[in-house]
């Protein structure tokens, strides 16, 4: 078997009917300072599917005459380049033989059944071996590929080719499938395009052996977004410029970006032979395997510079998001290099901020990992960034989730269906998302799902105790600030979402009247953490979201009754925020953490918790103060709390250290969408 194996790869390599769309990898020079790139994402937690190939004769294959190619994304030939050697001393790249192919899982996980996928596309050419058809199927809404033989006979074998590095190397011989006797084809099982998971851009093809061994074009070698890789830099909607240049021998070697999120690079001040090209890395600069050297060119005779073509840094086809780029040069008289610092394309603000955060998004496990509730009012940051592309987001996670889980898979807690678990709060931000996904979609199981969520929530509303309030976990152990808010909000929300309601308006009354009455607001009209023993002000800290859900909450319960009491309340919460010390300095949201050494996971979202209801009592009443506050938000977090991978820091006033992960975007996320 051994021996087989080693003779099919050789055939494959040598047989003259291959036709495989990859050059050999371009060695990379050495930037000129360290590069600003970031480990990858959270590891996978989602769990394997692996599925039986189907019994019987291979359904026939092959494209019908009216199939067409996909037309939202057409495909342009990808850019090549030949060799450059590495200045002295670089580290010279290395292919090591591939270990055994580990288990992809996105939508679904590799070795899917073919009867199961969402459609049947042929975007590459079938080849012929020796009389056999060879085709490559592709379901671009799965994302994944499987390959078939047919017209063939006993013996005659098709598998599939995965490269995660343009094509350079591969895993081979996936789900090799031999037409057994009887037969005249057989398919492969499916296997996964890409993995955005772990940021690996993939490329896919099928190879065949009927007495000579052949295989398909890859598919997809280039990445499309509004344009495609290759397309002309007379394209370009805009011309921004989002790192500093970096020089060699007196030439300039700059990073451009536009609007549709398209990069290319320029070399001036040079000569004849000079170079330039960008590097595209879907890790954030940590590794380019694929995306070195692209579009790579030389300034003609009698210039003295020359730009790349553009390239791509989303592929919403393989559901990256946030694409690196850098932009390299070298002078012709020597082989060194330098390379600008990784960078991300502005679109917006609020695209920006929101493919930034997509960057770590699971579409297997359909979460953030690793955090719960966290993760319910990212989806919710998601939504309030208006990008219709997302929404597929919101199904996804809502379709994973709604079961049950125990307890370490998506918390300490296990999850014990419909989003519920021992911890209220929790619960209860999904409430809240799922209201902000029906206003999104109106489709009304997520109405249906917010409103069991706030039932839940509701068997906790206990008047033996401080006269009224939730609990804030299941053993009823405190009544805060928090949880109180949540229901609040959630019920005005149902009620005003339900035609004919009186039940939930009753409850969001009395929550409402009990929370302004409870003493959680103090003399300065601040909101503390909770109530203590007694049933009094506890004189917990101050916490944005807690006052940011205050006021959402009474501004909803003003919606819902047009009692001018409750936008009274949220007006002085609103207005003692913006003008406090306690949560505003120099003009700046500032929680109490980020005047210590760090922020823990559930503080870094409060901020943005605050901006989300702040914007929508601006929207409710019109406010200039409001609006302006959220515009001084939106510009500090641009200007001095972002670096240029577009990821935004706790401390939206900058300094540092300034901690960044998927917490702190989503919640400047909403500190940009105003």
């Amino acid at each position: 078997m051994l021996n087989l194996l080693v003779a099919l790869l050789v055939a494959l390599a040598l047989a003259p009917g291959s036709s495989p769309s990859w050059t050999p990898p371009v060695e990379t020079v050495s930037a000129g300072g360290a590069p600003d790139g970031v480990a990858a994402g959270d590891a996978w937690g989602g769990a394997a599917e692996t599925e039986a190939a189907p019994l019987g004769a291979a359904p026939p294959s092959g494209p019908p005459s009216s199939t067409a190619l996909p037309a939202a994304q057409p495909d342009s030939p990808q850019p090549t380049a030949p060799p450059l050697a590495a200045p002295p001393g670089t580290p010279q790249p290395t292919t090591p033989p591939l270990a055994a192919t580990e288990l992809v899982c996105v939508l679904h996980c590799d070795t899917r059944d073919p009867s199961r996928a969402a459609q049947e596309t042929f975007p590459v050419p079938e080849r012929q071996v020796n009389g056999r058809r060879l085709v490559l199927h592709v379901s671009d809404r799965d994302g994944m590929a499987w390959g078939s033989i047919d017209n063939g006979v006993t013996g005659d074998s098709v598998w599939l080719d995965r490269s995660w590095d343009g094509g350079a190397s591969w895993e081979g011989l996936l789900d090799r499938a031999s037409v057994p006797a009887s037969w005249t084809g057989t398919r492969t099982l499916m296997y996964n395009v890409t993995d955005p998971v772990h940021h690996r851009r993939g490329l896919i093809r099928a190879c065949g052996d009927a007495a000579a061994v052949t295989c398909t074009d890859w598919i997809y070698p280039a990445v499309c977004d509004v344009l495609c890789d290759g397309a002309g830099a007379t394209q370009a909607n805009g011309d921004a410029q989002p790192v500093p240049p970096a020089t060699l021998s007196g030439r300039t070697i700059r990073l451009h970006t536009d609007l549709n999120g398209m990069a290319w690079g320029t070399v001036e001040a040079g000569g004849p032979g000079d170079e330039v090209w960008l590097d595209r890395s879907w890790d954030g600069g940590a590794s380019w395997p694929g995306g070195s050297s692209l579009g790579r060119t030389s300034t003609p005779a009698g210039a003295t510079g020359t730009g790349t073509t553009l390239f791509a840094t989303r592929d919403p086809r393989g559901r990256h998001f946030g694409g690196a780029v850098r932009a390299c040069g070298r002078e012709a008289a020597h082989q060194e290099g330098s390379c600008t610092a990784w960078a991300r394309p502005v679109p917006g603000r609020v695209r920006a901020a929101a493919d930034a955060l997509m960057y770590d998004y699971d579409p297997s496990a359909a979460w953030w990992p690793t955090s719960w509730w966290n993760s319910a009012t990212t989806l919710t940051a998601l939504l309030d960034s208006g990008i219709r592309e997302y929404d597929w987001v919101v199904a996804r996670t809502f379709d994973v989730n709604r079961g049950t889980f125990a307890a370490g898979e998506r918390g300490t807690d296990p999850v014990e269906g419909n989003f519920i678990s021992r911890s209220i709060d929790d619960s209860a931000w999904w409430g809240l998302a799922w209201v902000a996904a029906y206003d999104r979609t109106g489709d009304r199981r997520y109405l249906a799902m917010a409103t069991t969520i706030a039932s839940y929530v509701h068997q906790y509303w206990d008047t033996r105790t401080c006269g009224g309030g939730v609990w804030w976990d299941r053993e009823r152990t405190y009544k805060n600030a928090v949880t109180n808010g949540q229901y609040v909000r959630l019920t005005a929300s149902i009620h005003r979402r339900t035609p004919g309601d009186t039940l939930w308006l009753r409850r969001a009354r009395t929550a409402a009247d009990w929370y302004l009455a409870s003493g959680m607001v103090n003399s300065a009209n601040l909101v503390n953490d909770g109530l203590n023993g007694s049933c009094r002000n506890n004189g917990g800290t101050v916490w944005s979201y807690n006052q940011g859900l205050a006021i959402g909450g009474f501004t909803e319960v003003w919606r819902a009754t047009r009692d001018s009491r409750y936008l009274d309340a949220a007006r002085r919460l609103a207005d003692a925020a913006i003008t406090s010390p306690v949560l505003t300095r120099d003009g700046v949201l500032t929680e109490s953490c980020d005047l210590s050494a760090s922020c823990d996971d559930n503080q870094k979202q409060f901020k943005g918790v605050f901006m989300r209801y702040l914007n929508d009592l601006a929207r409710a009443t019109g406010a200039g103060a409001y609006q302006q506050y959220a515009r001084r938000q939106s510009d500090s977090v641009w200007t001095a709390g972002r670096d240029a991978l577009n990821r935004i820091g706790q401390r939206w006033a900058g300094g540092a250290p300034n901690q960044v992960d998927w917490r702190t975007q989503a919640s400047g996320l909403d500190a940009v969408v105003s």
